[in-house]
Formats: C-alpha cells, sequence, structure tokens
C-alpha cells in the first residue's frame, strides 16, 4: 500500500467528482449506444483514449509497469473493468434491459465489496458500517423502483448485468491488491490498449463495425473516455489506495442518483416520491458506511 499523508479534502473532492462524472456516464452510453452497437461503441472508445493519452505519454513519460508480473496484473485488472464489465453492461442495456434494473443490479456491488473485504482482504466492519451497507441498497431501490420492469428482463441481458457486475467488482480489488504502486497514467494506455485488443474483433464478426456517425456520438465518446475512463476510473483507483474498500465502494450507491437529478434537469423528468425518499435514505446509508469515528 502506499504511505501517501491522507488529504481528506483531496479524498472527498475526488469522490464527488467520481460520482457525478460516473452518475452522468449512464445518460451519455445510453446516447453513444444509439449510434453504435456495444463492442463497435467500446472500440471506438478505447480507440480515442489512445489517442487522446499519446502526447500525454510522450511529454510526461509516467512509469511503465517494471515487470512481466506487473504487467500481467495491470491487463487482468483492466480487462476487467474495461472491457468485461462495461461489455456486460453495454450489452444489457443495448438488448433492452431498462436503467433501473441495470442500476439496482450494479447497485448490489457495494454489499459484494464488503463481503470480499471482510473474507479475503481482512477488513473489519462495524455494526454502523453493514447498516450502512443495506440501507445503502434498500435506498437505491427506492429510486429507480418505478423504472424497473421485469417483462424486459430476458436471460442474454441479464447475464450481461450479472457479468459486469463480478468484473467490475473483481476488476477494483484485484488492482487494489496487485497494482498498488502501478503509475495510474501508464496502467490506463496498457488497459485501454488491451481493451481494444480483445473488443475489436468481436466488433468486426458480431457487429460488422457498424456506426452512423453523429457529433452527439462523438462527444458521448469524448465524454466517457476523457471524464469517465481516465480521470474518474482513476479517481476511484487513487480512493482504493487510500482508504478501505468497503467505504469507497458505498460511494457506487450515488451514482444512479446523480443520473435521475440529472434526467430531471436536463430532460424534465420528474422523480416519483419514492425516488425522493430513496434518495434521502442512500445518502444516509452512504454516510454510516464512509464516515469515519473521531478517534
Amino acid at each position: 500500500m502506499s504511505h501517501t499523508p491522507r488529504r481528506p479534502w483531496l479524498d472527498i473532492s475526488l469522490a464527488w467528482y467520481f460520482v457525478g462524472i460516473w452518475g452522468a456516464g449512464y445518460l451519455a452510453t445510453k446516447l453513444g449506444l444509439r449510434f453504435a452497437a456495444p463492442f463497435t461503441f467500446l472500440s471506438l472508445r478505447y480507440l480515442f483514449g489512445l489517442a487522446c493519452l499519446l502526447p500525454v505519454m510522450i511529454v510526461l513519460r509516467p512509469r511503465w509497469p517494471a515487470s512481466r508480473a506487473e504487467l500481467t496484473h495491470v491487463i487482468v485488472a483492466g480487462l476487467l473493468m474495461h472491457a468485461v464489465q462495461l461489455g456486460g453492461s453495454h450489452y444489457a442495456q443495448y438488448l433492452g434491459m431498462s436503467a433501473g434494473v441495470m442500476a439496482l443490479i450494479a447497485s448490489t456491488q457495494p454489499l459484494l465489496t464488503a463481503l470480499i473485504a471482510a473474507r479475503w482482504l481482512g477488513e473489519r466492519l462495524v455494526a454502523r458500517q453493514w447498516l450502512g451497507v443495506l440501507v445503502g441498497f434498500a435506498g437505491v431501490v427506492l429510486v429507480v423502483w418505478h423504472k424497473i420492469d421485469i417483462r424486459e428482463i430476458g436471460a442474454a441481458s441479464l447475464l450481461g448485468a450479472v457479468v459486469a457486475l463480478g468484473a467490475v467488482t473483481a476488476g477494483t480489488l484485484y488492482q487494489r491488491r496487485y497494482c498498488p504502486r502501478t503509475d495510474l497514467l501508464g496502467a490506463s494506455f496498457v488497459q485501454f490498449a488491451a481493451s481494444l485488443i480483445v473488443l475489436a474483433p468481436l466488433a468486426l464478426a458480431v457487429e460488422d463495425f457498424q456506426v452512423s456517425w453523429d457529433w452527439r456520438l462523438l462527444g458521448a465518446i469524448a465524454f466517457l473516455v476523457i471524464l469517465a475512463s481516465l480521470l474518474a476510473v482513476n479517481a476511484l483507483h487513487t480512493l482504493m489506495r487510500r482508504g478501505e474498500a468497503s467505504r469507497v465502494a458505498s460511494m457506487l450507491y450515488l451514482p444512479p442518483l446523480i443520473a435521475v437529478v440529472l434526467e430531471f434537469t436536463m430532460f424534465g423528468v420528474q422523480p416519483a416520491a419514492f425516488a425522493m425518499l430513496g434518495i434521502a435514505i442512500t445518502c444516509a446509508g452512504v454516510a454510516l458506511t464512509a464516515w469515519r469515528v473521531a478517534r
């Protein structure tokens, strides 16, 4: 683990940046999938990401993985986070799964992370934190309840969502465990390249790499690459290095709330009364999990 001194103001800033961008990413993904199928959309996303990173890499010259073992760990974490997780979640939405069902499945990650961290990472959660994890999940259920339609859940879309849940949980914990000192900029370049190598052939074979070019597609890709895949994901990994996995994972209850607020402000979609109650309950759950008791 890194011995970087703790700066609470930086942790808070990174946390809120991640939550805001991750929540807005739901809408950007929904927009982008109108113009390209999931594997094609993700291939364009990582191709654009590599193009953005290349001049930065030349100027800053970040540290590359120092050994074959470190390189392998970086690639595995990247494929889990970028290729498998996003491939599964995008295909679930592409096959008709509603945003509510997808958000509900994804919101079980903090609970799953807490169970894994307590069992295999030696983290001990006090009763207050376990209560926070459960309360946060209950709040998300209320937030997305009006968007859940069981008829939209097919076997393929459900499989994609479950695969995405497992991949994002495993990927964040794997990178924290096996890549604690890896340069995040160098890791991003390697992970984008590995994900592109895996996804581009799938896009060509399954989707014939068909794209309906539109400025909205380009805007969605730019938003998701620069603000989400580069900055927000690295903010998440930085927070993982600086704090307990369960506390950090509890933030993943909040992006669906941001998506609801953005839908209201941008598209006039009025949240239901249950959703407003759920927002308050979710925030209380996150506070119970994340707040530290003063020594």
